[in-house]
């Protein structure tokens, strides 16, 4: 008789992780894994097209929940997966990570008795205004199974009272990057008419970074100083929500691109010089590239890339003072 697992999906780095599993899924004819996407990140460059260059097998639900407040986001994800649970009646729910998909679907399993396994389980930036922060402790303390990337994740659920069914899994992200790597190509930096190394890759989307314009501006003129340091065209692959944010005087410096599907993203990191960002998960990918990485934020929960040297935190004073300004090449040398 196969097991149902029911995976709960609805942003793009659960799409990466989840690609990993479901491949091996489909490797044991005992399984049956049935996939929900909530729909929280909902155009095609952030789901259909991952789902097909990551070979996820198509949702046999999909949600719609996206564009509300985390409340009434959460809300209604609970409530619908709730129905499908009890229809499905599955052995295990599958989550991934800490976004507001992961937190509906804990709640939902805890709530019907279904036992939880947690992709990603352990991580912690120490930051309770960060969303994602209330979603990662919460998901764990239901969970019945905890799979963490890192060993400080384990030592932070110790640290919690959290010490059955915890697992040293690795980070399936590692294997994602793998995959991605098989299919680097230049096409997108040919498309763009830039040189490999010769630009930096930006990302910022958290809402603490994007919702105050002040805020956002020196960070970004930061950023420009910074590139300008090292000679490196800015590339920001962005949302349009964000765009409507950023002033002109600053777009002037920086190259802004429509957001890219997850293959062009890998190869765009592959051939850059360095990389900003405020993605825990590109963090992730540029340690794996072995690009420089500053993080765009007062605090990471993967802290390894830190202590290895390939990463640094980004605070407004190194903007205003030039003497802390870690040059490229300083960066590689210290990781080296």
């Amino acid at each position: 008789m196969k097991k149902k697992i029911l995976t709960i999906i609805g942003a793009r780095p659960q799409f990466v992780k989840a690609a990993v599993l479901s491949r091996l899924f489909k490797n044991h004819s005992w399984i049956e894994e049935i996939i929900v996407h909530t729909g929280q990140h909902f155009d095609s460059n952030m789901s259909d097209i991952f789902f097909e260059q990551l070979s996820i097998p198509q949702p046999k639900y999909y949600l719609d929940i996206h564009s509300l407040p985390h409340g009434a986001m959460t809300g209604r994800m609970l409530e619908q997966l709730e129905q499908i649970m009890l229809k499905e009646a599955p052995q295990l729910i599958l989550i991934y990570g800490d976004t507001n998909s992961t937190l509906a679907g804990a709640l939902a399993a805890s709530k019907l008795n279904i036992p939880i396994a947690h992709v990603e389980a352990g991580l912690r930036s120490y930051n309770s205004f960060m969303p994602e922060e209330i979603n990662r402790i919460l998901s764990d303390h239901v969970s019945s199974l905890l799979f963490c990337p890192t060993f400080k994740a384990i030592e932070n659920l110790k640290n919690e009272g959290i010490t059955f069914n915890v697992f040293h899994a690795g980070d399936v992200m590692y294997d994602a990057t793998l995959f991605a790597i098989e299919k680097i190509s230049q096409d997108i930096i040919t498309k763009l008419e830039i040189k490999e190394e010769a630009y930096a890759v930006l990302t910022l989307h958290r809402q603490e970074n994007t919702a105050n314009k002040e805020h956002l501006k020196t960070m970004l003129n930061y950023v420009i100083e910074h590139s300008k340091i090292n000679n490196l065209q800015i590339v920001w692959p962005i949302h349009p929500r964000t765009k409507n944010f950023i002033e002109n005087d600053i777009l002037n410096h920086i190259r802004v691109i429509d957001p890219l599907n997850y293959q062009d993203m890998h190869s765009l990191l592959y051939f850059s010089a360095v990389v900003y960002t405020d993605s825990g998960g590109l963090q992730k990918e540029a340690y794996f590239h072995q690009k420089p990485c500053i993080t765009l934020r007062s605090e990471t929960e993967w802290v390894e890339t830190i202590e290895n040297g390939w990463n640094r935190l980004w605070n407004t004073s190194d903007y205003t003072s030039p003497q802390k300004k870690l040059k490229i090449m300083e960066m590689v040398e210290r990781a080296l």
